[in-house]
């Protein structure tokens, strides 16, 4: 077991990985009698199948453990754009274009007012995505699921779907050396860290300058598909890259691609509310880097020359800065700010 912050505070994050590649292994074996329509290799952010000639993009994710303080605050009306988002924020990293969304949402009690409250979210999350949701699943699952108090229990997950056409998907195969990463700011959490971001701050109605501990932790992911896909459709940029940074932080960046390496090394401002969990816990700055978005949500990777107009279009939608930049050190994330550095799998050291 690993002996970070984060799985002391119950997430083993090496150990899951571990564990996907045990599945993983498993599920490539898969045969189906015919050719595999699969375009993207597999830990890339969404899946891309040849659909007869059109690229269809497949993505699933949910909101994790935020949903426990929305149980404990009993507001539900934001939880639906963290659904969405982490999906659609995926998806686009492919180069496609989302079109719909179906959610699943396992409850210990089909609440009317809780369900009301969730929908809300979610249609704010899909316009702010530009998708629909034709559909989805309600699942009451008593025996399984239990709240925080009971019987406020849920979880919320769904996939996405998108077009991209085949000869522009974003396979990361272009990113070289010397090209630009541009950050776009986040809007706090997101939706990752917070078996460890509650364990911190525990007390959801202590005051935090104008808003509570709970405000902030409910703060819902930004949405950045209407930033990137305008980046995509700019004339005169050529985006070799996008990320969405989640769990593992910047160690999201070599999914892009395993032939180069990234420095880091003007990074967007560190949030406050990161800050005092680092503090309040006493979590090491590699946990935190490797746990938290700390502050960047999104990665945009662009020729060194082009990243200008990027991040003055980029702007428009969000806070965006050249944060850092490629580099040939195959694999190697290095934030010479903070003194780390790290690969995929292995985590943050001190460098």
């Amino acid at each position: 077991m690993s002996d970070s912050a984060y799985a002391r505070a119950g997430v083993d994050t090496s150990r899951a990985d571990s564990a996907i590649h045990g599945l993983v292994d498993v599920l490539r074996t898969i045969d189906t009698g015919k050719p595999s329509r699969s375009v993207l290799r597999s830990g890339h952010y969404a899946a891309v199948i040849d659909l007869n000639g059109i690229g269809l993009a497949l993505s699933t994710d949910g909101v994790g453990t935020k949903v426990i303080v929305a149980e404990q605050l009993g507001r539900y009306d934001t939880v639906g754009i963290d659904c969405v988002a982490m999906n659609v924020n995926d998806l686009v990293c492919v180069g496609a274009e989302p079109i719909a969304l179906l959610d699943y949402i396992a409850v210990e009690d089909a609440d009317p007012e809780v369900l009301r409250q969730i929908g809300v979210g979610l249609k704010e999350g899909a316009e702010q995505a530009g998708v629909e949701i034709p559909g989805g699943e309600l699942a009451q699952l008593p025996e399984l699921i239990r709240g925080h108090p009971s019987p406020r229990g849920f979880d919320l997950a769904a996939s996405s779907f998108g077009v991209v056409a085949l000869d522009a998907v974003l396979t990361g195969d272009a990113i070289q050396p010397g090209d630009a990463v541009i950050g776009l700011a986040s809007n706090g959490l997101h939706s990752n860290g917070y078996t460890l971001a509650r364990r911190a701050l525990p007390d959801l109605g202590e005051e935090l300058g104008s808003a509570t501990v709970g405000d902030e932790l409910l703060r819902p992911t930004a949405i950045y598909v209407r930033a990137a896909l305008e980046l995509l459709r700019a004339d005169g940029i050529d985006v070799h890259g996008l990320a969405h940074i989640t769990g593992d932080g910047f160690l999201n960046l070599p999914r892009l691609s395993g032939s180069v390496g990234w420095s880091i090394d003007s990074p967007l401002p560190v949030p406050p509310l990161c800050e005092l969990i680092a503090e309040r816990a006493s979590v090491p700055p590699e946990d935190m880097w490797e746990t938290f978005n700390m502050g960047c949500g999104f990665c945009c990777v662009v020729p060194a020359a082009q990243a200008p107009a990027a991040t003055e279009l980029l702007g428009r939608h969000h806070e965006a800065k050249v944060i850092g930049s490629v580099t040939a050190e195959a694999g190697l994330v290095e934030l010479p700010f903070a003194g780390l550095a790290g690969r995929r799998g292995e985590g943050f050291r001190r460098a």
